[in-house]
């Protein structure tokens, strides 16, 4: 079950930013509400917010071991059957690594499109690495690994 939704995701994401690029240029903006969102491409060099620039192999490295760290841990809750919100969770942070992962390894940078013109241009990766760390914290917090994320 959760692997269906790292598929989902990441295919949502891929999908995504290849019609972006596809169809805009870099740095060109479609307000789609004007004001407060638009799609924006940037390439995105850097980790959240363009810190640490043109630093490629780092992040790479850094996502290939995050990837594999939890793939193992979903492995291990996957065997013992269990869908909660620590799996859903690792699920959403796996499919936004992998999908960045495939940017940095293709391109050289991340493609974000996500313009709220008030936050970074991002994009679906980093919505789902955000939603899975936000509610990886609320499992944590609550405990059970077995209980849902409502």
């Amino acid at each position: 079950m959760v692997f269906i939704v790292v598929f989902l995701v990441l295919s949502l994401d891929q999908i995504s930013k290849f019609i972006i690029a596809k169809n805009l240029f870099l740095y060109q903006s479609i307000p789609i509400v004007k004001g407060f969102f638009h799609f924006t491409l940037i390439h995105n060099r850097g980790a959240a917010f363009g810190i640490l620039k043109n630093q490629v192999y780092f992040f790479i490295i850094i996502s290939i071991a995050a990837i594999i760290l939890i793939s193992s841990s979903l492995l291990n809750h996957q065997r013992h059957k269990k869908i909660s919100c620590h799996t859903i969770s690792l699920g959403l942070i796996l499919s936004g690594a992998l999908g960045n992962l495939i940017d940095r390894v293709f391109f050289g940078y991340v493609i974000d499109f996500l313009d709220f013109r008030v936050w970074p241009v991002f994009n679906i990766a980093d919505s789902a690495i955000t939603v899975g760390a936000v509610l990886l914290a609320w499992s944590i917090l609550k405990k059970p690994k077995n209980m849902s994320c409502v």
